[in-house]
């Protein structure tokens, strides 16, 4: 049990694309193919599935404050939920359960691009499978992806340009406002004040502040990349509609 939940783990490393990584990604997209079967069910076994997915997505969070707090490392410095995943994780139980399409935005565009940048390359140290960590990183993640496909490819949510633009906006002000939040704690939630210990993408980027210019192009190019499915989408449907 202790090699399972234990902070000093002595088992194998996480391998980045080792057979566990690549394991657990197949996973996560086995279970999204699996809950496309939905879309021809009704809105009794839709919502089971729905609250089933929030409230696995919350006890996963929970857990990990809690083995955080049970280890003797948890902090306001790193654990209070300001980074985009940890917020949105909280958020996407409740879009789920109240089907809410202003949240589903956040979680369609956010949610997407900071998960799978995660699933990619975690930040999960000396804990590869089968840790808690492990698991608990490739879950929380691995659903925030599943919750922003299964809404839009079963329940029928959509994003449109207004959507895109009221997360950029929404998303730059939220990140002012942790970056005083960090000033005053002295954290650094969404790696706003500077970058982040240890190998990670920001460093091929310029030192702070510049580096903050390339994560907005970069999330940019993001949202754009996932808003593309829909623009091919509303033009096939004026193209229908033209040739009728």
């Amino acid at each position: 049990m202790y090699a399972f939940f234990g902070y000093d783990y002595t088992g194998e490393p996480f391998m980045f694309l080792g057979a566990a990584h690549i394991g657990a990604l197949l996973s996560i997209l086995l279970l999204n193919l699996y809950l496309l079967r939905f879309r021809n069910k009704d809105e009794t076994d839709r919502r089971k599935v729905r609250i089933t997915l929030a409230v696995v997505l919350w006890v996963n969070e929970l857990a990990w404050h809690i083995w955080c707090a049970a280890c003797g490392v948890w902090s306001i410095q790193e654990n209070i939920p300001l980074h985009a995943c940890s917020v949105l994780i909280w958020l996407a139980g409740f879009m789920l359960i109240f089907k809410n399409y202003r949240i589903y935005e956040f979680v369609y565009f956010m949610g997407i691009a900071g998960a799978l940048q995660a699933l990619l390359t975690p930040n999960i140290g000396i804990y590869g499978f089968p840790h808690f960590r492990f698991f608990q990183t490739f879950i929380s993640h691995g659903l925030l992806v599943t919750t922003a496909v299964y809404m839009t490819a079963v329940e029928g949510m959509r994003p449109t340009w207004k959507s895109l633009l009221r997360v950029m906006v929404i998303a730059n002000l939220y990140m002012g406002v942790v970056f005083v939040i960090n000033g005053l704690i002295g954290s650094n939630y969404l790696y706003v004040s500077h970058k982040p210990p240890g190998p990670t993408l920001l460093d091929a980027l310029p030192d702070w502040p510049w580096y903050l210019l390339y994560m907005e192009a970069i999330g940019l190019v993001m949202f754009l990349l996932l808003y593309l499915p829909f623009v091919f989408q509303n033009r096939r449907a004026k193209r229908q509609i033209t040739e009728v």
